[in-house]
């Protein structure tokens, strides 16, 4: 959704990132072992997708449409093996990880989450130098941004992660004896996140910051209406921000207003 405010080019980046990041997703998400893959492909199919990634950004081609586009976009936005590793040893940490310490979840959600943030940020900042300065709090902006999208997908996602996948990715946390405490301290966490990443945003390029500003707030909204429900429900639904309401963010963004704060003002209420 919040792709479609972004200019044409830019706007072709994002979707060449996140069509990479979806395949990898489906690899180890139970796509491949549901065909009847076992354990060892399914690793196989996605060391094939990182070596067959680095080829194509090394020579800037690739049989596969997917790779191919996002070779492109790498090449032409600054994007290298130095964040494209990071996300792969995330995904295959799925394969071989079902719990977390805080030092691998650390790990995890930077490669998983903090990297897709700097790639489509290489992306908004093609051709609009923006100094050592602000660079550097963009890059921490886009990192706690990433972060806080990966934590609240993981705790409106508990119980299925764990349900389906067998995993538990808060450390010291299990969805079997996960309390209000538990979800309070979460939702904490990911208020930091937001408040970091949405005083980076007036440095970014005018349609980036509304692009931006949109996907921050519909994420924002979907932390307090978890904030919202009670823990123990949590575990028996999903929730989601209703589409009247995602209409409503987005109008705002369109005009330039949706500048995250919905959590905060609840939690000052």
């Amino acid at each position: 959704m919040a792709a479609r405010i972004l200019d044409r080019t830019t706007r072709g980046h994002i979707e060449a990132v996140y069509a990479l990041v979806r395949i990898a997703d489906e690899i180890v998400d139970g796509a491949a072992a549901g065909a009847g893959l076992s354990a060892s492909e399914v690793a196989a199919l996605l060391d094939d997708l990182e070596r067959d990634t680095e080829t194509a950004l090394r020579t800037g081609y690739s049989t596969n449409l997917v790779v191919h586009a996002f070779a492109v976009t790498a090449r032409s936005t600054g994007i290298g093996t130095e964040l494209t590793r990071p996300f792969f040893a995330s995904m295959r940490a799925d394969l071989t990880r079902n719990e977390h310490t805080q030092e691998s979840f650390d790990l995890y959600v930077y490669g998983s989450a903090e990297v897709v943030g700097l790639m489509c940020l290489r992306a908004f900042l093609v051709k609009r130098p923006v100094g050592r300065e602000g660079e550097a709090v963009l890059i921490d902006g886009a990192r706690h941004l990433g972060a806080a999208f990966q934590k609240i997908n993981f705790l409106r996602d508990l119980a299925e992660d764990f349900s389906t996948l067998g995993r538990s990715y808060f450390p010291g946390i299990s969805p079997t004896s996960f309390s209000e405490a538990d979800k309070l301290r979460l939702l904490d966490e990911i208020d930091e996140d937001l408040r970091i990443s949405a005083a980076a945003l007036p440095g970014l390029p005018p349609t980036a910051r509304r692009a931006v500003s949109l996907a921050q707030a519909l994420f924002a909204e979907l932390a307090l209406r978890l904030r919202r429900t009670p823990a123990e429900e949590l575990l028996r639904a999903r929730i989601r921000v209703p589409n009247p309401v995602k209409i409503r963010i987005m109008a705002k963004a369109f005009t330039g207003r949706a500048v995250p704060g919905l959590v905060a003002q609840e939690r000052t209420a």
